[in-house]
C-alpha cells in the first residue's frame, strides 16, 4: 500500500523541528515533509500532491487560510488541516469555510497522531476519485429552505433568544452537522464532545451564529431542481426519526451515555450522503433513482453501479473530514451492512441499522443474522419496535 503523504506547513523552523521530534516514531508508515511558509508548500504541492496538509495559521507573504484556499482549487482530494495557538475570532470565522478542522497549537502529541491516523484512513472510505474531489470540497450542505428563511428571520429579529435559534437549527441535518462541525473544533477548547446541535448552538451563542451566518455564510438554501429524485421533507423526517429511534433502541441496551449520544447522532446524519449526491451530481443520482426503480434494486446497488460508492461512505467521508468521531462514522458507513463493522457487539452501528429498518416499516432490511450472531433474538426486535413511536 503506497504511503500517505502529509505535509507540514509553519514559517518557524523551530516548530517544524518539533514536529519531527514528536512524529519521528510515524516515519515508517507515512511520508512526511516540512516547509517554512505557504510558497513553498504550494511548491511541494506542485511537484508531487500531498493526501493532507496541516498548516500554521498565521505566517507572513501567504497565511494559513490563503494556503489552503490555493489548495482547496487546485488539489480538491487534499485534506486540510489549520493549526493556530491565536483565539483570533475573525481569523477563525475566516478558515470555517476552508479548512476541514481546526486543532490548537501547539498540538497535544496524542491528538495530532490521532488525527493524522483518521486522515489517512478515510481515504480508504472513498476509493473513487471523483467523488473524493467532490465531498473534499463541500464546506456546507444545503438545507430545508423553510428553516433556512426562518433562520433568517430569527436573526432580524432583535427579540429572537439563542433558545429560539437553537430549536430552529436543530431541526435541520445539514445545519446541525456543520454547527457540530464547529463547536468541535479547537477553536473553543471543549473538554468533551459535543453530540446535541441544541447545546452546540448554546455553547456558540447568538453573536457567533450571527457571524457566522451572516458573514461566513455557513449555511445554504437548498435551491435545485432535484425534488423528484430526493423529497427532502421525507429525508428530514426519516433522519430525525432514525436519529430519535436509535437513541431510543441504545437506551434500552445500555446505560453508557455517550454510545447512546452517537447512536442518535448516527441515526440523524446516516442518509447525509443522499443530500450531498443529489445536490452535487444530480443528474448521475437521478440515472442511480432510475435504475433502481427499473431494475427493483436497492438504492446502495445502484449507487455502487453508477457510482462506484454509496451513499453511505460519502456521507461517512464528509463526517470524517468534519472530524467527527469514528463511532459515528461507523454507525453511518455500516448502516445498511452492519455485518461488516469490526465492533462485534451491541454498538450505534446495530441502533441505527434496526432504527433506520423499523422506521421504514421494513422488516425485510434487518440483518437477522447479524443480530443473531450478536445474540439478539426475533423478540428483541419486537422489544425495540415497542420502543420506539412510528407514525
Amino acid at each position: 500500500m503506497t504511503k500517505k503523504r502529509i505535509l507540514f506547513v509553519d514559517d518557524e523552523p523551530n516548530i517544524l523541528d518539533g514536529l519531527r521530534r514528536m512524529l519521528r516514531r510515524l516515519k515508517t508508515g507515512l511520508d512526511m515533509a516540512f516547509v517554512e511558509g505557504g510558497r513553498q508548500a504550494l511548491e511541494a504541492m506542485a511537484e508531487d500532491p500531498y493526501d493532507v496538509v496541516i498548516t500554521d495559521m498565521r505566517m507572513p507573504g501567504m497565511d494559513g487560510i490563503e494556503l489552503l484556499e490555493a489548495i482547496r482549487d487546485r488539489y480538491p482530494e487534499t485534506i486540510r488541516i489549520i493549526l493556530t495557538g491565536q483565539a483570533d475570532k475573525n481569523m477563525v470565522l475566516r478558515a470555517v469555510n476552508v479548512a476541514h478542522q481546526l486543532l490548537d497549537k501547539p498540538c497535544e502529541a496524542a491528538r495530532l497522531k490521532l488525527t493524522l491516523y483518521r486522515a489517512c484512513k478515510l481515504h480508504e472510505i472513498l476509493t473513487s476519485k471523483q467523488l473524493k474531489r467532490l465531498v473534499t470540497k463541500i464546506d456546507k450542505l444545503p438545507s430545508l429552505p423553510s428553516i433556512y428563511i426562518e433562520v433568517q428571520r430569527l436573526l432580524a429579529d432583535p427579540e429572537s433568544s439563542v433558545e429560539d435559534m437553537a430549536n430552529c437549527i436543530a431541526r435541520d441535518i445539514s445545519m446541525s452537522a456543520k454547527i457540530l462541525q464547529l463547536v468541535n473544533s479547537a477553536f473553543f477548547g471543549l473538554h468533551q464532545h459535543i453530540t446535541s446541535p441544541v447545546q452546540a448552538v448554546h455553547i456558540l451563542g447568538l453573536d457567533t451564529i450571527k457571524s457566522l451566518v451572516l458573514s461566513v455564510q455557513i449555511f445554504s438554501q437548498y435551491e435545485k431542481d432535484a425534488i423528484d429524485i430526493l423529497s427532502l421533507d421525507d429525508l428530514w423526517q426519516h433522519s430525525f426519526a432514525t436519529g430519535a429511534s436509535a437513541q431510543k433502541i441504545a437506551e434500552s441496551e445500555t446505560e453508557n451515555q455517550s454510545m447512546i449520544d452517537e447512536a442518535f447522532l448516527g441515526g440523524l446524519l446516516h442518509d447525509v450522503g443522499k443530500l450531498i449526491l443529489a445536490e452535487n451530481i444530480t443528474e448521475e443520482y437521478r440515472e442511480v433513482k432510475e435504475l433502481s426503480n427499473r431494475k427493483g434494486i436497492s438504492l446502495g446497488e445502484a449507487e455502487y453501479t453508477i457510482l462506484g460508492a454509496s451513499h453511505a461512505e460519502v456521507g461517512a467521508y464528509l463526517l470524517g473530514l468534519w472530524g467527527f468521531s469514528c463511532t459515528v462514522m461507523e454507525a453511518v458507513i455500516y448502516h445498511h451492512q452492519p455485518e461488516i463493522c469490526p465492533l462485534k457487539n451491541f454498538c450505534p452501528v446495530t441502533a441505527v441499522h434496526a432504527a433506520n429498518a423499523l422506521e421504514q416499516g421494513e422488516s425485510s432490511f434487518l440483518n437477522l443474522t447479524y443480530l443473531a450472531d450478536l445474540g439478539y433474538e426475533e423478540n428483541a426486535v419486537s422489544r425495540w419496535r415497542e420502543c420506539c413511536v412510528f407514525e
